[in-house]
Formats: structure tokens, sequence, C-alpha cells
């Protein structure tokens, strides 16, 4: 195992402290309870947007913490879950009075912990909404789920329902968007290599030399099935044949699109597989109305890639389009 690290036992609290140095003109981090809160939380009656999960997966989820997007996220270990009084730690600190909406990926212990998180909250009198995103395509039931995993669509969600919550919406409209972007949103993703976990000092799994994993988890859980490696052209069509399909996708309809890197896919080939999607969707008359290319959310060092695509309409565009400011994604301020 070759990695930037010091002990094992350390690497995501001294990588949180390095981010609070890095962008403490956006977030504060509270390394003893270990979240990240946007610098000008609590903001008195808006909704608190949170989320969180394992580490391993930057720049989700402390990496979307700021303006228009999350007002606070809880990393776990690495691809373990946060804990229950994380979340409610971190509810507490963005609480503005309008309620706080839950993002919570389809993972048993995510989804439990945050469920505890939020009755606790509640009976501090603080009213919790949450969302559970389920975009993965790739497999019903996983080593850590029950139904599809949540992965890429989680990023996007984040962006267009942190837009919609910076207006001043109440809690029940801006769950409702969450519900309405995860439920148009569909993902796929493949593997060319594992990646190592810093406790475990090996890879997670093995791939020959001449195979790829379809269909792979963010955990580096498998996926549809192991197969030869193939050029970007045909992965591509293989991870977006089923999402287009899943979504029920028609001429003339328009999308967002993201072909996001697993930690280990030079930015090069990820526009090669983009240029792919582009040529495949024209083929079906289906337009990519806004765009995401780049690692956005990883499992370590894995090569290999995801696609998601999310089903647009004026108003998504509109808070796809609204002004972010966080350490990983920003525009229009």
């Amino acid at each position: 195992m070759k990695k930037l690290i010091n002990q094992t036992e350390d690497v995501v609290k001294e990588a949180l402290a390095g981010m609070a140095l890095a962008h403490a003109d956006l977030i504060n981090v509270d390394l003893e309870q270990q979240f990240i809160v946007r610098k000008d939380a609590p903001i008195k009656n808006k909704v608190g947007v949170i989320s969180g999960g394992g580490s391993g997966h930057e720049p989700m989820h402390g990496g979307y913490v700021g303006y228009g997007m999350l007002d606070a996220a809880c990393p776990g270990a690495v691809f373990t879950s946060p804990v229950p009084d994380q979340m409610l730690a971190a509810t507490k600190a963005v609480d503005g009075g309008a309620g706080v909406l839950h993002i919570v990926k389809n993972y048993t212990g995510d989804v439990m912990n945050f469920e505890m998180a939020a009755e606790l909250a509640a009976a501090e009198g603080i009213e919790v909404v949450s969302v559970v995103t389920n975009d993965d395509v790739a497999v019903q039931d996983s080593l850590y789920t029950a139904g599809r995993r949540g992965v890429g669509v989680t990023v996007l969600l984040e962006k267009i329902v942190g837009g919609l919550a910076e207006t001043g919406a109440p809690l029940a409209q801006v769950a409702e968007m969450a519900r309405q972007v995860n439920n148009q949103g569909r993902s796929m993703g493949m593997a060319l290599t594992s990646c190592t976990v810093p406790a475990a000092g090996k890879p997670t799994f093995e791939l020959g030399e001449d195979e790829m994993e379809i269909g792979i988890g963010i955990h580096g859980e498998p996926g549809r099935r192991r197969a030869k490696l193939a050029s970007a052209a045909d992965i591509t069509e293989t991870l977006t044949t089923p999402i287009v399909e899943d979504l029920g996708l028609k001429a003339g309809e328009q999308v967002l699109a993201m072909v996001n890197g697993m930690g280990g896919t030079p930015l090069l080939e990820l526009y090669i597989v983009f240029n792919e999607l582009e040529r495949i969707l024209k083929g079906r008359s289906i337009s990519i109305a806004r765009s995401l290319v780049g690692n956005y959310i990883t499992s370590l060092e894995m090569a290999g890639c995801s696609i998601t695509l999310v089903r647009l309409n004026d108003e998504l565009i509109k808070y796809w389009d609204a002004p972010v400011h966080t350490p990983a994604l920003r525009w229009g301020r």
C-alpha cells in the first residue's frame, strides 16, 4: 500500500483539519464531533440541508458545503457510515427555525443512523425530513443495501435542492424537489481497478489485466458482471443504455449528464467517455442541456467511471444554474 498518510486511524481527522485550513473562508470544521458546516450557519428561516456518509468519496460530501448547496456534511470513517451523534450535532448547527432536510444515500448504515438522528432531533423540537437517493440501475440489492444504491444523483440533487433552499422555500417544497430529482435520475458505474482502504492495506478485489467490473458500487461492491476490457465507446454504451431505458427517456427530452471519475481515471479519458455519451444520446434525439465531467463522487483511487443522467425541466435547470460557492463546486457568485 502506497498512500500519503501518517497513521491509518488518523486519516479522516487529519484530512478534515487540512480541509478546514484550505477553505477557512467557506467552512468551519468541528473536529471533536466530526462534521463540516458552512461558515454562516445557521441561517435564520432557511431550511438546513445536510448529507453525509463514509469518507473516501471526496469531494462528496464535505466539498459541497457552502452557499447554494449543503449547510453541513457528516463524514464517517472510510467507507463507513457516520454515527447518529454526528448527524444530530450537524442538524442542530444548521437549524435556522425552518426545519432540516437530510439527504441520505441508500446504504443500510446511512439510512439507519440518519433515521435515529432525525428522531433525536425531533425530540429536541427540530423538524427533519429525510429523502433517500437510490439511483443506481446496476443491481436491485447489494451487499450494503436493500434496494438500489444511492450514488451519483446525490451530488446533482444536493446542488439543485441547495439552490432552492437558498430562496427561503419551505421544508416541504425543498423535500419534494429532492424526491423529484431522485425519481428523475439514474446512474451506473464501472471499474478498471480496485481501490485500497487504508485500514485494510490491500485491494478490495482483484481484476485481471484484461478485465473490468460493470455496475460496481462506490465501496467496491460487486456489480452486474465481470467482463473483458472494451473500448470507451462500448463501455459508454453499456452504462448508458440501462439508464436511458430505466428512465424511459424519449426523443426530444433533455438531461443533465454527469461523467464522474472514480478517483484514479484521468480527465482525458473522462472527456472521451463524455464524447461517446453525447453521440449515443444524440442518436436517440436526447439533448444534454447541462453537464459535469470530473471527479465528484469517488472511490478512493479506483480507476473507472460512472454516468448519471437526470431528466430536466425548466425549474430544475433554474436551480441547477443558481449560484453555488463550495470548496468543490462553484459558479455564478
